[in-house]
């Protein structure tokens, strides 16, 4: 089961080591992490994308209140939540291609980033699915090189 795991806390050095290496020595691997400062410079917030079952994630959810510089943990699971990920792809363009590229690009609300002579790259953001999508209907023209934030989530409540 996918589950993902809102951690706010303390901005301070080693918090990142610590709460990663709780899901490490429980044998989680963390499908994906991404951690920025909030709108207070002293906290920031982990969004961390995991897969395992229930008993063991409340055992992981436990250990990581008791880490000191944790000041809160939601498990998104079974509350309404916003996700969104963000993705820089490099495709192969030529002059056959570039019409297509960009009506693509324009149905999926993506936008073009950078234009060079052989590529294109394009920012999309939305959900998992969306950009799943346009990632299929893109691949034929040749990705050269992408990269994906990984999720991020906020409660709805």
């Amino acid at each position: 089961m996918k589950r993902i795991i809102s951690v706010l806390v303390e901005n301070k050095f080693g918090v990142l080591a610590r709460i990663s290496g709780l899901f490490s020595g429980r044998g989680f691997n963390i499908d994906s992490l991404c951690v920025a400062e909030t709108q207070d410079e002293n906290f920031s917030r982990m969004t961390i994308v995991v897969r395992g079952d229930e008993m063991i994630l409340e055992q992981v959810k436990k250990q990581l209140n008791k880490l000191i510089n944790v000041i809160k943990v939601q498990d998104f699971t079974d509350i309404d939540y916003v996700d969104r990920e963000l993705v820089l792809i490099k495709v192969n363009l030529s002059k056959k291609s570039r019409a297509e590229l960009m009506e693509i690009a324009d149905i999926f609300r993506a936008k073009i980033v950078d234009v060079a002579k052989s590529n294109i790259t394009v920012e999309i953001t939305g959900s998992e699915n969306k950009i799943n999508a346009f990632i299929e209907l893109i691949s034929p023209f040749g990705i050269i090189e992408s990269v994906r934030t990984g999720k991020i989530a906020i409660a709805r409540r």
